[in-house]
């Protein structure tokens, strides 16, 4: 039986205050969809159905550079961040797995996988950290990991990515994401040819340990912490290094990753049409890799990245089904907050790119009317589908009003008794 962190009399009361309300919301907005052809209950089922994994990470106070200021009950320990994940998916109905971030969350497998079954949780994609160094690690990553010059430096940085395979799969993981922070920051300090070339190198040898059904996503991003060159720095590097590993190699695409203005949904339609688009680390961001929550600055842009997701899945493109993960950093809201709010903006791009009339974009792009096609597009994103994300929440069991509902439930309050204070330390985004 699964074991809920939030009173089921409690979500039931707090649904109860909202049902009316929903319900005639939910019949006018249905009312408003059939006149343009489009038939609210398969919107809401497909919606119902569309998932994104929590970063394990995630529930934690972030921090920046310069300091971190800690919140109250935060998690001491990966089963407390597996409880903390567990409330955002029994209101949501939305995350039903968890990203796990190792040597951080690393534990008896075992443990681990008993502990997300009485949650209700499943495990997505594992991911490895060759960007910081861990206790009593033979040798430092100060200067590179899978590119590093130093040979014992690059097979220490495989075998800790092989070893976060083995531990996902005795937890049922299917993907392992590899980002690394290797580059530089002066120029003439790294040999650029050379240091891809033992990239690609290192990422072969770890290719080779993946199961047949297993997919491996290379991460790009332009900089940070290596400010000058950096070795995945954008996605057509990336799309290199997917072709040159094999077929269950992909790109993992994260919204703050590229200079600012870039166009990321015409990054996502090439890579959809090359077929190495693996999926994403959904965030926003103002300036650069903010981490901000989803939907946060830009959610036009959220949902013109979701429109191209439709679109591959309304053409039927072959062996289509990229991973859908958030990675976010919360510095001033509570982390569980925010992520209910996130997995529900990712949500509503979704279902405004399901209302897009398809038919009549195409029509509007085969004649050049740029302004209609634009129309068409805005069209859907104006819709307030909020009635269509709230029926499907309660129709799986989860919160009409989730954030609210955390509210009432005193969580944060109850954990805060349970939890020391963490101490408030230096930088660093973890």
């Amino acid at each position: 039986m699964t074991e809920l962190k939030i009173a089921p009399d409690l979500l039931a009361r707090e649904n109860d205050r909202r049902a009316a309300a929903l319900k005639s919301d939910y019949e006018a907005l249905g009312s408003v969809l059939a006149r343009r052809g489009v038939d609210i209950e398969s919107i809401t089922a497909k919606v119902a159905e569309f998932f994104v994994a929590v970063p394990s990470w995630g529930v934690g106070t972030g921090g920046t550079r310069f300091a971190r200021f800690p919140g109250t009950g935060e998690p001491r320990g990966i089963f407390d961040k597996l409880d903390d994940c567990s409330v955002i998916h029994q209101l949501t109905r939305a995350t039903p797995t968890v990203s796990l971030h190792i040597p951080w969350d690393k534990m008896d497998a075992r443990e681990l996988k008993a502990k997300g079954d009485s949650l209700g949780l499943g495990f997505d994609a594992m991911n490895s950290n060759t960007f910081s160094d861990a206790p009593g690690q033979a040798h430092s990553y100060k200067y590179g990991s899978l590119s590093h010059v130093d040979a014992a430096t690059r097979t220490q940085a495989v075998e800790h990515n092989i070893e976060c395979i083995e531990i996902g799969k005795q937890l049922g993981s299917k993907a392992l994401t590899v980002w690394i922070g290797d580059g530089s920051n002066f120029p003439g300090q790294s040999h650029f040819n050379k240091t891809f070339e033992r990239y690609l190198a290192s990422m072969a040898d770890i290719y080779k340990a993946l199961p047949n059904d297993w997919r491996i996503f290379s991460e790009h991003k332009m900089y940070e912490p290596a400010f000058y060159s950096t070795v995945v720095q954008d996605w057509g590097t990336n799309y290199m290094i997917a072709e040159t590993l094999g077929p269950k190699a992909f790109c993992l695409v994260d919204l703050g990753h590229h200079a600012p203005n870039t166009n990321i949904e015409m990054i996502v339609a090439r890579l959809i049409q090359f077929g190495k688009l693996g999926g994403f680390h959904f965030n926003d961001s103002k300036y650069g890799d903010d981490d901000l929550d989803a939907g946060a600055i830009d959610p036009y842009r959220l949902f013109l990245v979701f429109n191209e997701l439709v679109d591959a899945e309304h053409r039927g493109v072959k062996g289509f089904h990229p991973a859908h993960m958030i990675d976010q950093s919360h510095n001033v809201t509570d982390p569980i907050e925010s992520l209910i709010s996130s997995a529900n903006e990712i949500r509503r791009a979704y279902a405004q790119a399901l209302i897009v009339d398809r038919n009549a974009l195409s029509g509007y792009q085969d004649v050049n009317d740029a302004l209609m096609a634009s129309e068409t597009l805005k069209r859907a994103y104006r819709a307030d589908v909020e009635p269509i994300l709230a029926e499907a929440r309660r129709r799986s069991g989860g919160a009409i009003d989730p954030v609210a509902t955390y509210r009432a439930s005193g969580y944060r309050k109850r954990v805060s008794a349970e939890r020391p204070v963490s101490a408030a330390g230096g930088g660093g985004i973890i």
